[in-house]
């Protein structure tokens, strides 16, 4: 991967920085983009528009690192009746609008003449076919929404960029903050997750564009 270009959104995260770091280590210039050290709030569209503005074009892979678990301080809902409209609001804000207003920039970013990779991190419970247990409401149907704009905008992508790969990935539950009160049998590292996460990409080909895989290559149904 020596002499490709690489940008990070979320790299100041747990998954992020290890993705930055595990670039890194492949030879790829990575620029990485957070709130906590460039500004960038991705879900203030002028915001996104500034800092993403100044990127030149020409990057081999976008990859947008940032999520939301908790909705306007709110664990996720147990119940219908724990439905708040601030906490589907926050979901939707961070998990879905976000991401899409940094896909808006993937047309210019990304170069045209080679493969190119967008890629967001979705979560396994953002699939409505393997939704099999309910709960967690907002949280599902953000990254529900997610896989979809991923998804459109990969047809889309495709008409100018015929070698871009543009899926959403769900990393398995990662040891990070984001985590801190999740009780899961396995947690990965946020280096174990990284590398996970590029060994699919690396993996991928334009025919891929469009789909949900899991941090083992495993397909996801939507």
């Amino acid at each position: 991967m020596t002499g490709t270009r690489a940008l990070v959104i979320g790299a100041s995260g747990g998954i992020g920085g290890a993705l930055c770091a595990a670039l890194a280590a492949r030879g790829v210039a990575v620029t990485g983009l957070s709130r906590r050290e460039n500004g960038l709030e991705i879900t203030d569209e002028a915001s996104v528009e500034a800092v993403l503005g100044g990127v030149t074009p020409g990057v081999d892979m976008i990859l947008v690192a940032t999520g939301a678990l908790h909705g306007a301080g709110q664990p996720p809902e147990k119940s219908l009746r724990s439905l708040s409209a601030a906490a589907l609001a926050d979901q939707y804000a961070v998990n879905a609008i976000g991401p899409a207003l940094i896909l808006r920039h993937a047309p210019r970013l990304l170069r045209r003449d080679r493969r190119a990779v967008f890629a967001a991190i979705s979560a396994k419970v953002g699939s409505i076919g393997d939704n099999q247990l309910g709960g967690w409401y907002s949280y599902r149907a953000a990254k529900a929404a997610l896989n979809q704009i991923v998804h459109t905008g990969a047809i889309e992508l495709a008409r100018s960029h015929r070698e871009a790969i543009c899926v959403t990935l769900h990393p398995g539950t990662v040891a990070t903050q984001f985590t801190a009160d999740h009780k899961a049998h396995r947690k990965h590292s946020p280096e174990e997750s990284a590398e996970n996460l590029l060994t699919v990409l690396e993996n991928l080909t334009p025919d891929d564009t469009g789909q949900f895989y899991s941090w083992d290559g495993t397909r996801l149904p939507w």
